[in-house]
């Protein structure tokens, strides 16, 4: 099992307490999604003046980055110029880190109509491919926002190259927000699943698909260790990926607290399940 984090959980942690903690708690990578406040990392000297010394620093701990998470919305026709010029800044960090994916968001659709929607994304991931291909990556949609269900995701997925774009598993949304079962998701989305967002959730009013709170893996009632066992018996190598978002829910506890109890509960996960 290789965990990895995105860095919404310390959204104040400097690189290289990120790193230290990191090797300290067990994980195997990083997920960049933001630094010190600043979400377009490419930006930092971190990742532009000083990117080989951080780059020796991440390598140096035995960590890899497993993916940079962009704040792209695929659907957007008004934003494409922007959201191309991420993907090619994502692009070049991805060819400098050896790393393979970036994250994106399918995005809000509004009133449009929803096939209308699936050629509007399809269109602009076909584009983002091109980026991703001259680099040797691949751009990943994620099962999030209004493209949590399946079946939406399956329907672009099947008109787009699959060797230049996969699918981001986020384990908690399709489950919870839908009610979409978890062999339901891997039925449809199976061919194309490279990696994975963990988090969990309890009920904490009368809609189950919206009253909800974040909480510790484990404590809640995603069927984590269902998921692992179905990933791992169809092949799956990727990572599980901690989304941890302290940074949009300050109010959950401490990264210092939900990292390693993440490791934790996921290398029990592991050991439990014999597959």
């Amino acid at each position: 099992m290789k965990l990895s984090f995105t860095t919404l959980g310390c959204p104040d942690w400097p690189l290289d307490l990120i790193v230290e903690r990191s090797v300290e708690y067990g994980f195997d990578a990083i997920d960049f999604r933001g630094l010190t406040g600043e979400m377009n990392i490419w930006k930092l000297p971190e990742f532009s003046s000083s990117i080989e010394e951080t780059r020796n620093k991440i390598t140096a701990a035995g960590l890899s980055v497993s993916c940079f998470s962009s704040s792209v919305h695929v659907f957007s026709t008004e934003n494409f110029e922007k959201n191309m010029n991420e993907v090619k800044e994502y692009a070049k960090l991805c060819e400098f880190f050896g790393t393979r994916y970036i994250r994106v968001f399918g995005g809000k659709i509004g009133d449009t109509d929803r096939e209308q929607a699936i050629q509007t994304v399809v269109t602009h991931l076909r584009e983002m491919a091109a980026v991703a291909k001259n680099h040797g990556i691949k751009i990943l949609i994620e099962t999030h926002d209004d493209w949590i269900s399946c079946d939406n995701v399956r329907k672009v997925m099947e008109q787009v190259d699959s060797e230049n774009v996969g699918v981001l598993w986020d384990v908690h949304h399709p489950y919870r927000v839908t009610g979409e079962q978890p062999e339901d998701t891997l039925k449809a989305l199976a061919p194309w699943i490279e990696y994975t967002h963990v988090k969990d959730s309890r009920i904490t009013g009368s809609n189950p698909h919206s009253d909800f709170t974040y909480c510790l893996v484990g404590e809640g009632d995603i069927p984590i260790m269902h998921v692992y066992e179905l990933l791992k018996s169809n092949g799956y190598e990727g990572y599980y990926t901690l989304e941890w978002e302290k940074k949009w829910h300050p109010e959950i506890e401490d990264a210092n607290i939900a990292f390693p109890h993440y490791v934790q509960s996921m290398k029990k996960i592991a050991m439990e399940v014999q597959i």
